[in-house]
């Protein structure tokens, strides 16, 4: 029961980004790279501690390093600025369909044995997605966030990809974390301001902080204690709740709506998802 408990807490979190993301932006209290910075360099710091607090040091070398501090900084610079229209839910289920084709597209890549039933999954999850994101009358998402969100599930997909080298997941991710906040605050200058201007508040700033150590950083430490003790089919699945707690929470906290489309699309690609997962390598 414990366990259970701990992973739900830890979905939820996962959720939680996309909430406290949407609500953010959508209430103009912050503009979307401001967001990002705060919310990378807040979970920079707390990760720290953790592993001050739990490994008694801080490493940042490591394997992957670079791939993992550039694609970190793709999917929170993608994250952050596909909210500025993308309602929550949507978000998380572009998001989550997007890391799962991309590490089922690197599976194929190094020749991993692919049964039928991963090909038929990874196949509906596609359709799926670009069902909902397809132009249209009845068009639900913005194509140029849609977009961004699409390139934030890319980012994390080569992020989990290069943390698989990593023998300490918490010091992995704390490493990227610290490494990739001063591209952060460069992110402040280079990247384009929004198309309206938006004053930061406290509200906004408050946001970004509890994105970034509480269901982000704490979030992820919480998720690496759990995982040894989970399946690995189980922890996959166990992520596809994500996608469906925030498009719930939407509804609820942000007055955001599920259209038939929305929950149809919803039904193929989690379900894609599922069958792929679940799917026997051949023996």
């Amino acid at each position: 029961m414990r366990l259970f408990l701990l992973t739900a807490l830890t979905m939820m979190a996962f959720a939680a980004n996309s909430i406290l993301n949407r609500m953010a932006l959508a209430g103009l209290h912050i503009d979307a790279v401001s967001f990002g910075t705060i919310r990378l360099a807040s979970g920079a710091l707390m990760l720290g501690v953790l592993c001050l607090l739990f490994r008694g040091g801080l490493q940042l070398g490591g394997p992957a390093r670079v791939v993992g501090v550039a694609a970190l900084l793709v999917y929170m610079y993608g994250f952050s600025s596909a909210y500025i229209s993308l309602d929550a839910g949507l978000g998380a289920l572009i998001l989550f369909g997007m890391v799962q084709i991309t590490m089922f597209a690197a599976a194929v890549i190094t020749k991993e044995a692919m049964p039928v039933l991963k090909w038929v999954g990874a196949g509906l999850a596609l359709f799926g997605l670009a069902w909902l994101i397809w132009p249209g009358e009845a068009a639900q998402v913005s194509l140029l966030h849609g977009t961004l969100m699409a390139l934030a599930g890319i980012g994390w997909g080569f992020y989990s990809l290069a943390g698989r080298k990593s023998k300490d997941a918490l010091q992995a991710t704390a490493a990227n974390f610290i490494l990739a906040t001063p591209f952060g605050v460069l992110a402040l200058w280079v990247l384009p301001g929004p198309a309206e201007a938006v004053e930061m508040n406290a509200t906004g700033i408050g946001l970004a902080i509890l994105a970034g150590t509480v269901t982000s950083g704490l979030g992820y430490a919480l998720w690496y204690t759990v995982l040894p003790s989970l399946a690995s089919s189980v922890a996959a699945v166990a992520q596809l709740t994500v996608p469906v707690i925030a498009l719930v929470a939407g509804v609820l906290l942000l007055g955001e709506v599920v259209t038939l489309r929305i929950v149809l699309a919803s039904a193929l690609i989690l379900g894609g998802v599922a069958i792929s997962i679940l799917a026997k390598r051949p023996g």
